[in-house]
């Protein structure tokens, strides 16, 4: 029988429950089980396509097209989970789905109601997930905190399955908070109550993760473990980590979080293999140089809204053996400011990401003229791909008025634009290029290199493309087409001819990056940055007089 984890939290958000779920999805790996994530978002959107990034943080994209929470691109980075639609369950779903089927005449007549009908169809959900007999564990984190009216239906859920299938089958982890005080005090008190909560849903945790910025003594673990009934062993310290997140899961393997969880769903304990885990941690901990890469984007007030561009940066530093220091950029600020050459003096790489609308575009274009003019290392991924398209028309091809329609509806040259199909689209949820699509790149250019293969296979999630009207004359003038769909009828990467590392994709490829496996873009990215490095450095050492 497929067992069941149920990681909920208490207190407070943002304690890194997610993180925690994916770390012990990929001890589960390291000893061979095979697992599956799962994430449920209380709140009543469907999913987290229309919200702005400064509520939610960024969106991630499953192959099949599904926009999520930005825990799943934890699941995925940790884990070998597939990571699809299936995967991330919502109260607007979960609502939609009953009523639907209540118009269908499909609960003949009866009441419709949050038990059994709402918690039926979360329990559905989730079966679903883990149905194949090849998985072992699912794991279910449970997103906001116990005493939340959103999750109530969601612990009922869990209870019930609890009851169904017997504790041996299903257990829960519960995320908690151990706060410092004046005199540097941990205060167990939040975890009680939050664990009090939790049983009087009629959930008793199996384990314990207890957030604190320390390790917890053993008199804390013990006094924890009488007041909320959890045995002692199962108490585990979750301390802030000071190097990587990626040295989460050795933290948890060094306390046995695995073998507690698995001798609690009454299953074996097989040899369990941390090489690459390992490997991670000593790549981060070793490396002696450090590249920066300017970061120049319009959400930069909140770290989660680029999180998946973020993390793949740091994977392609862990593959080239060096330590990625991200400087972000307001690209509203580049707007004003005239001199780029401070602001990027001491910047070895440019990384333009994804968004949507006006504000800050200007400064992106700014940035791309920069670093193609001072044959700088840049990054372009989906806007930052059509920034340099729109920059290059202007600056090199004499086109001042040129821009996206998505900016300027009347522009004199629309290089980027809408498809025919996405001009009268209304509803703003799941209507765009969504998902993974291939694409065909040429042979002799840089993208083709550093991917070692014809075609290949990335996510979207965009609306505008380049226009065909200008691809021709664009090529023509050296801003070269790399790589389009099959069929050739859209543009999908783009590179400056004769510029060191100037490359532009429409798709997200940071989707795609582990620390384990660098994304190939990534890493040679980060590879001809601190190539840029090595020369600033070597520059730098030869002006120094010998004294």
């Amino acid at each position: 029988m497929n067992k069941y984890i149920f990681v909920t939290g208490g207190v407070c958000s943002s304690l890194g429950k997610g993180v925690a779920a994916a770390s012990l999805g990929s001890l589960l790996e390291c000893r061979g089980l095979s697992v599956r994530m799962v994430k449920i978002d209380p709140y009543i959107n469907v999913d987290a396509g229309t919200m702005s990034p400064y509520q939610h943080g960024e969106v991630y994209v499953t192959d099949d097209g599904a926009e999520t929470d930005l825990d799943l691109g934890n699941y995925a980075r940790f884990t070998q989970s597939p990571i699809m639609r299936a995967s991330s369950i919502t109260t607007g779903q979960i609502y939609q789905e009953v009523i639907q089927r209540e118009r269908e005449g499909r609960y003949l007549g009866r009441t419709v109601q949050v038990i059994p009908h709402i918690t039926d169809r979360i329990k559905q959900r989730i079966f679903a997930v883990g149905e194949s007999a090849e998985v072992d564990v699912t794991i279910v984190e449970v997103g906001g905190t116990v005493g939340d009216i959103e999750s109530v239906p969601y612990l009922e859920a869990a209870r019930q399955m609890t009851r169904e299938l017997g504790h041996e089958n299903v257990i829960t982890v519960h995320l908690t908070l151990i706060p410092e005080v004046a005199g540097n005090e941990l205060k167990t008190k939040p975890t009680q109550h939050s664990v009090k909560e939790l049983r009087e849903i009629g959930l008793q945790p199996d384990v314990l993760l207890c957030r604190a910025p320390v390790a917890l003594t053993d008199d804390l673990r013990r006094k924890i473990s009488v007041f909320t009934n959890v045995e002692e062993e199962a108490v585990v310290s979750a301390y802030d980590i000071k190097t990587t997140i990626y040295d989460i899961p050795l933290s948890f393997y060094r306390q046995q979080l695995d073998e507690i969880v698995l001798r609690k769903l009454h299953m074996p304990l097989h040899e369990t293999d941390l090489g690459a885990w390992e490997h991670v941690s000593r790549a981060f901990r070793h490396a002696e140089h450090t590249v920066r890469i300017g970061f120049v984007g319009k959400y930069i007030d909140l770290n989660d809204a680029y999180k998946s561009v973020d993390e793949a940066l740091f994977h392609g530093g862990i593959a080239n053996g060096v330590r990625v220091e991200l400087v972000k950029i307001d690209s509203e600020e580049l707007e004003r400011e005239a001199d780029l050459d401070r602001i990027f003096d001491d910047i070895d790489g440019i990384l333009v990401p994804g968004g949507f609308g006006s504000r800050g575009v200007q400064g992106m274009i700014n940035t791309a003229r920069w670093a193609r003019e001072n044959n700088v290392p840049y990054f372009g991924i989906c806007l930052g791909m059509q920034v340099m398209v729109i920059e290059y028309a202007r600056n090199v091809m004499g086109m001042p008025g040129a821009d996206s329609t998505e900016f300027t509806p009347e522009t004199s040259d629309p290089v980027v634009s809408l498809l025919e199909e996405q001009v009268n689209v209304k509803n703003y949820g799941g209507t765009m290029r969504l998902g993974a699509n291939d694409t065909l790149l040429y042979e002799g250019y840089k993208i083709r290199e550093i991917y070692g293969r014809e075609t290949i296979r990335e996510r979207h999630r965009h609306r505008y493309e380049v226009s065909n009207l200008y691809r021709e004359r664009l090529h023509e003038a050296g801003l070269l087409v790399a790589g389009v769909t099959p069929d050739a009828e859209l543009v999908e990467s783009v590179q400056w001819s004769g510029h060191t590392w100037g490359i532009g994709v429409q798709y997200h490829p940071e989707f795609r990056s582990k620390p384990v496996a660098a994304h190939p873009l990534f890493q040679s990215f980060i590879a001809a940055s601190y190539a840029r490095e090595r020369a600033r450095t070597a520059r730098a050492h030869a002006d120094v007089p010998a004294g």
